[in-house]
């Protein structure tokens, strides 16, 4: 390991955190992990990592600490109290939150940390596991200017697009503004689905001229696989991004901003998971589009 890098402690290793750490491990840095399941920490010790048993003995040599967890009651959690990140991390550790939060609290969490002397910024990612796996995540983030800089060369191995969108908190609002387009990108490709596979007509032929026109997205090159094949193994999980649309109907309601179709697209996630579909991947949307035009939805 190269010694002129940053020690780095990774706190949250799931499906994004995983391949995220080893991919840091690959460019060369020091990483210390810490995650609730063993089994997941034992994977980033086998990726040539050090395992820590507890979040203050992850961070209590860190020069940066990263940190991927679902919501922002396990930011909350691993941040505060005794055994926190703040209480335990050195004074001049800069702290980079990758998770997909409220605004709000990591407006918060920045605050808190000046007061203990650790730099914060908020970074939440698009590209679900693929980007995760590929580093080519767009990464955007809230903060300092300088702090910005300093961590370049580690965003640089974790994504392709990296900007700072503004204070703290704007990498957490323009996050909550990704996750509005992307629910609404794969309700409109379900729907589509739908109605081709209703119509009779030749569905990955559809998709594929369709994906090379003005309806081509992302989403429809990400999810194409995961339409055809009823494929829905969890990249991003209905459960994470029924939390999200919760945070930018609530962020908008606050500054005023109407989101009409948002509105019913989190109406739609929040159905499909309260039928039971939360653990699935959000192109699972496709399975609520089938049962209201009464298609047999595959167990």
């Amino acid at each position: 390991m190269s010694s002129n890098l940053p020690k780095v402690a990774w706190i949250g290793l799931g499906i994004m955190g995983s391949p995220m750490s080893e991919n840091l491990i690959g460019a060369g840095y020091d990483v210390t992990g810490y995650t609730l399941e063993q089994a997941k920490v034992d994977r980033l010790v086998a990726a040539g990592g050090t395992g820590a048993a507890s979040v203050a003995e992850a961070v209590r040599d860190a020069d940066v600490v990263i940190t991927m967890v679902p919501a922002s009651p396990q930011v909350e959690a691993i941040a505060y109290g005794p055994d926190g990140i703040l209480e335990n991390a050195r004074p001049g550790t800069l702290l980079i939150d990758m998770s997909s939060i409220t605004p709000q609290t990591s407006v918060d969490l920045a605050r808190n940390a000046k007061d203990k002397g650790i730099r914060v910024l908020d970074a939440p990612v698009s590209g679900g596991e693929a980007g995760a796996i590929e580093a080519v995540l767009s990464i955007m983030v809230g903060g300092e200017q300088t702090d910005f800089d300093q961590a370049g060369p580690i965003l640089r191995a974790l994504g392709r697009t990296i900007v700072l969108c503004g204070p703290h908190g704007s990498g957490q609002t323009v996050k909550a503004a990704n996750q509005l387009i992307v629910a609404v990108n794969i309700q409109a490709c379900a729907e589509a689905v739908v109605f081709l596979e209703k119509s009779g007509v030749d569905l990955a032929a559809a998709l594929d001229v369709l994906n090379g026109g003005l309806a081509g997205s992302t989403v429809l090159t990400r999810k194409k696989d995961n339409f055809l094949k009823r494929d829905f193994a969890p990249g991003f999980r209905i459960d994470l991004h029924h939390k999200d649309m919760g945070i930018v109907t609530d962020a908008a309601r606050n500054v005023g901003a109407a989101l009409p179709v948002g509105a019913v697209v989190a109406q739609l996630v929040a159905s499909l998971r309260a039928q039971g579909d939360g653990g699935l991947d959000h192109s699972a949307l496709l399975r609520a589009v089938e049962r209201l035009s009464g298609q047999p939805v595959q167990a």
